[in-house]
């Protein structure tokens, strides 16, 4: 674990690749992670884990599929949303966003089960492939 502090600015300033969450830290047996994200991800469900997103920048639209019904959650700058497992869930951000996530080390960013991945996305990691 580092010692120093880390500016989320300059780590998200080292790389450009949307959908493709990186590692800035671990608490426990969590990783914190941050990614640029702009358009739409898959829709997709963690089984077993919430998933915990902080708006650093931009509006992040997170749909949801629950019992009584699909709707969409709006975060601005500066707010936080838990998506409770189980709940099948699509983040968008049609003018771009930065978020910060907080999931159990090796949760992948396309959850257990979840719609086709474009071919942009790595099918196993849920990270945007170098283009």
């Amino acid at each position: 674990m580092r010692s120093e502090p880390i500016s989320l600015a300059k780590a998200l300033a080292s790389f450009d690749a949307l959908w493709s969450p990186r590692i800035v830290t671990r608490v426990n047996d969590y990783d914190v992670r941050i990614a640029k994200v702009e358009g739409e991800h898959v829709w997709h469900v963690h089984d077993d884990t919430d998933e915990f997103f902080l708006v650093l920048d931009g509006e992040l639209h997170i749909s949801l599929r629950e019992p009584g019904g699909e709707r969409t959650v709006l975060l601005p700058r500066g707010s936080v949303f838990t998506v409770p497992r189980g709940t099948e869930h699509r983040p968008s951000a049609p003018s771009g966003a930065a978020i910060l996530m907080f999931e159990p080390t090796g949760t992948p960013s396309v959850g257990d089960r979840h719609d086709a991945i474009p071919e942009h996305v790595d099918s196993t990691t849920g990270h945007a492939l170098d283009t």
